[in-house]
């Protein structure tokens, strides 16, 4: 009998549905049908493959609300970012569904001949997904991988499986053939583990942890095998005197306690100007006290619980500085904690240094401009940030100084599917989705042809 694992809704703590978890030599056997299939689609053509992620695409959107239902269930998400999520899977895989038209190469200009350059797919590329969310993640990796000409074997999160399950079900319902686009669900240690040893598997695209980031980076050296990497994150919300106060205490909740505090890209360090640090605390101690931590399939929730008992108990863990405000949560069945304000004594908090991926944020106040982006960037992290000032020219002083791959000014938005994204620092290696993530699923081939006999 396979092992298998045990999906639980963390709103209800109720079983959802029991998985299988494969072993190795499942996982083998889905790495060598990728392989097979990887020869007969490299060969489609641009104009057909293009026409295949165009109706994958069609066919997520028509499915989006069977999606996002299923990730409530399964995540936890609220059903208002959960049919976010499953629109962005179609939005990606209609970006990327304009690339295999496009994947030009070049005529470079050489002496006695002509100089031409190919962008060819690389092979099998293994994308390991968080559970944090699952269904963007996911397209991020394989959308731009697909229309390279690279065939996908996915592994989602133990906690969350299913909206990956049932992506697969949907590539091939859109005509995708099959290999190309293959889920396989199963613990890091054994699937993901294999992506990395595999000699098959020529790329590895992971989210997640730094720490495990760290060890697939090892890994992956032992063949030169390519990867992608989106790591941790502590991100700084910068807010400067001369700010809209108001408008920025607003949304500070929302950049740090959306889907629970459960992102990478969350603010969970708030520097605030030393001049208006208790205007600012005021008004945001109201913004806080009015977001909403309820049942995620409710259309007015702001935040549902956190995915698991483990994740509660370790974000709780962190709850030992002193505490300026909490927001309020349910009680009872499910992984629920009410958003919660710290302030630290200094910079070197364990809660100001350590990500503690959940809806906890630390505050503390900076003098001038040179202490936010001090503080700002004293991190081991790099990945996200927001900057408030109605001053421009601070804005992109500030912006070019901070230590980071995708920064807001007078926003806390971090995602848009035709934008980079990726971190500095230890926050990770390479670029996610806009352009740039073409290049890291393709090979450059050189060919020089003699002009002169």
């Amino acid at each position: 009998m396979p092992a298998t694992y045990q999906v639980i809704n963390p709103a209800t703590e109720s079983t959802v549905e029991r998985v299988n978890l494969a072993d190795l030599a499942a996982t083998d056997a889905v790495i060598e049908k990728a392989y097979k299939t990887f020869e007969s689609w490299k060969k489609v053509t641009p104009g057909d493959r293009a026409k295949l992620l165009r109706a994958f695409a069609q066919i997520v959107f028509e499915h989006r609300e069977e999606l996002a239902k299923l990730e409530v269930e399964n995540s936890g998400h609220t059903i208002g970012n959960a049919l976010w999520e499953a629109d962005n899977v179609a939005n990606v895989l209609n970006y990327y569904s304009a690339s295999p038209e496009r994947l030009f190469g070049r005529q470079i200009p050489v002496p006695n001949g002509i100089d031409i350059t190919f962008k060819e797919p690389l092979g099998v590329v293994g994308i390991i997904v968080p559970w944090n969310f699952p269904m963007p993640i996911a397209s991020w990796g394989f959308a731009p991988a697909l229309a390279a000409g690279n065939t996908v074997v996915l592994k989602p999160a133990e906690y969350t499986p299913l909206t990956a399950v049932r992506l697969a079900q949907l590539a091939l319902k859109a005509g995708l053939p099959e290999g190309v686009f293959n889920v396989i669900v199963g613990k890091g240690s054994v699937v993901g583990n294999r992506f990395v040893t595999h000699p098959k598997v020529r790329k590895v695209v992971f989210t997640g942890s730094t720490e495990v980031g760290k060890q697939i980076m090892a890994g992956c050296a032992d063949q030169v095998k390519r990867v992608t990497l989106e790591l941790g994150g502590k991100s700084a919300n910068i807010i400067f005197a001369d700010s809209d106060i108001e408008k920025a205490a607003a949304a500070a909740p929302g950049a740090v306690f959306d889907n629970a505090g459960q992102d990478c890209c969350a603010r969970s360090r708030l520097l605030v100007e030393r001049s208006v640090f208790d205007k600012f605390m005021s008004a945001f101690e109201k913004a806080v006290k009015n977001f909403k931590v309820a049942d995620p399939s409710l259309a007015n929730t702001d935040m549902g619980p956190l995915i698991s008992k483990k994740q509660l108990d370790s974000v709780q863990s962190y709850l030992t500085e002193t505490v300026a405000f909490t927001g309020s949560a349910p009680s009872g069945a499910g992984f629920w904690m009410a958003p919660t304000v710290l302030l630290p004594k200094d910079t070197k908090s364990k809660s100001w240094n350590e990500e503690i991926f959940g809806p906890v944020v630390s505050v503390l106040p900076f003098d001038d401009e040179a202490d936010a982006i001090k503080k700002a960037n004293d991190t081991e992290f790099g990945l996200s940030g927001s900057i408030w000032t109605n001053n421009s020219s601070k804005a992109i002083r500030v912006a070019r100084a901070v230590e980071s791959g995708n920064l807001s000014v007078n926003s806390n938005s971090s995602v848009r599917y035709w934008t980079p994204f990726g971190g500095y620092k230890q926050s990770g290696l390479g670029r996610e989705l806009g352009p740039d993530a073409l290049d890291s699923f393709t090979e450059v081939k050189n060919v020089f042809i003699a002009t002169d006999n």
